[in-house]
């Protein structure tokens, strides 16, 4: 039973060390990518015949729902399923069917990079799915080559945004993670695509996750100057946040065609209202994005430990949180920062 000091202020779930209390938890189903993006998994570090994770150290369906449903009574109530890339876990409405159900869970969306998602979206949706965010970072033929580490799937990706849509999947999010001198160039285009289209586009700066993408400072465009860029085409107006602890800052075009957000965790960090759990693929539980170790929740449960053993370690992890990386970050480059950070597809971003 939890006390009233575990109980964060409004008298909803666990609250960490400063304060942030558990809201959200981000579930990687698999470690796989049909894509090699240079801010995720590289090619060079992930060639063809790398080995990932197999099937019998991933978590089972009935792992993840047995886990998620501790999770409810410390405060989860949104979830959302990742990767690497989630439609490569086959059966995955199964999943979702599963998680729907668990008494408390408001809301189970996913990301995904969309190449899968026109052969899946009906599924899904009749599944119980309630939203799904894209990740797109160009439209420019070359620029999304080079985004998506070589492929050529840009159709593809259209093609699934365009089917989750018909599926019922909507409001649609798109993920666009803005690198400078890279694709920033393209953003306007990108936008004059989907304005007025029910589609949210959500601008993420470039960040220093995991260690192997090259990061450096010089080469993040701060979410402020797009801001004007975007404003001096179409005039934007700022938006009240949905929820407490909603990462992105939100804007309206000025005309009703549409909303967009920033996420600026290098210029902006939102640390201190951070309310994500991650559950890796091989079910580890980590409290940051950039954290450098998880704690094994598989070992313990495939041990025979019963679920108080396990709501035990899930409350301990969170009251001993108190993660703020990117408040701290100092360096320009990765090289001067070389401490291990976890890879994003193994927690998803």
């Amino acid at each position: 039973m939890l006390t009233h000091t575990q109980i964060a202020p409004d008298g909803v779930g666990l609250a960490d060390r400063l304060g942030r209390t558990l809201h959200d938890l981000r579930i990687s189903v698999i470690d796989r990518c049909n894509f090699r993006c240079p801010h995720c998994m590289p090619e060079e570090h992930y060639p063809e015949h790398h080995e990932f994770f197999n099937s019998s150290e991933r978590l089972t369906f009935a792992e993840i729902t047995r886990l998620t449903r501790l999770f409810v009574p410390l405060g989860v109530r949104k979830l959302r399923i990742t990767g690497g890339e989630p439609l490569l876990r086959k059966e995955l409405p199964d999943l979702v069917r599963d998680l729907g159900a668990i008494d408390g869970i408001e809301d189970v969306a996913l990301t995904t990079n969309g190449v899968l998602l026109a052969e899946q979206a009906a599924a899904l949706r009749a599944a119980g799915l309630q939203r799904v965010t894209v990740s797109l970072d160009s439209l420019d033929d070359e620029v999304f080559r080079h985004m998506s580490g070589g492929r050529d799937e840009k159709d593809r990706v259209l093609a699934g945004i365009a089917a989750a849509r018909a599926a019922g999947l909507t409001p649609i999010k798109l993920n666009v993670v803005v690198k400078k001198g890279t694709n920033d160039h393209t953003m306007i285009d990108l936008l004059s695509a989907f304005r007025g289209t029910n589609t949210i586009i959500r601008f993420i700066e470039y960040m220093d996750v995991g260690n192997r993408n090259h990061w450096r400072r010089d080469e993040v465009l701060p979410s402020r100057d797009l801001v004007t860029r975007i404003d001096s085409v179409w005039p934007l107006r700022p938006l009240d946040k949905n929820y407490p602890g909603e990462v992105a800052s939100r804007y309206a075009f000025a005309d009703g065609q549409g909303e967009i957000g920033f996420i600026s965790s290098v210029t902006k960090p939102f640390c201190r209202s951070c309310t994500r759990a991650r559950l890796s693929t091989n079910g580890e539980l980590y409290t940051c994005l950039f954290a450098g170790q998880g704690t094994d929740l598989r070992g313990p449960m495939r041990d025979g430990a019963d679920d108080d053993a396990l709501l035990s370690i899930i409350r301990s992890v969170w009251l001993g949180r108190s993660d703020r990386y990117s408040e701290q970050r100092e360096p320009r480059t990765a090289e001067e920062h070389p401490i291990h950070k976890v890879e994003m597809y193994q927690v998803g971003g």
